[in-house]
């Protein structure tokens, strides 16, 4: 499993940690330390990430911004990408779990760092089970699909 990994000015202090824990635990990961090359905001960070996942150079993503929100909704823009904001280990749990989610986005401004690498040892820890959940995260791609094409 490959991993990126990128923040914005409000997360990059957590970003940091959660690199460490990447380290930590043997898992490749690149920072793709958008803001060092660009003047940009979240949405940048966010879509530059995503498009990443979508060409498929990585498995998965964590972006880091104040509340996690604003990152997902781009991400979720990304053809192909399925983004959720996690502030609990559940959730993280379930993003991977039911909805076979590749990013998962976190609020430095909500969680702490302890937290943050609990949410994310969760996340890293699951894989989509299919079952009950197949037939919804298919049409979930349906959907996405549709709105792409312009049928909708």
């Amino acid at each position: 499993m490959s991993i990126a990994i990128d923040a914005d000015e409000y997360g990059l202090e957590l970003k940091q940690v959660l690199c460490g824990l990447l380290a930590e635990r043997g898992v490749p990961f690149e920072d793709l330390a958008y803001l060092n090359s660009h003047q940009a905001d979240y949405p940048d960070v966010a879509l530059n990430l995503a498009r990443q996942v979508q060409k498929g150079r990585f498995d998965r993503g964590i972006l880091i911004c104040g509340t996690g929100l604003g990152m997902a909704m781009v991400a979720n823009k990304v053809r192909g990408v399925f983004a959720g904001t996690c502030h609990d280990v559940y959730s993280a749990e379930r993003l991977r779990k039911s909805n076979d989610a590749q990013i998962i986005t976190l609020g430095a401004a909500i969680v702490g760092p302890e937290l943050a690498k609990t949410i994310i040892c969760a996340w890293l820890d699951s894989e989509f089970q299919g079952g009950r959940s197949q037939r919804k995260v298919e049409r979930m791609r349906a959907i996405e699909a549709e709105m792409h094409d312009g049928a909708a």
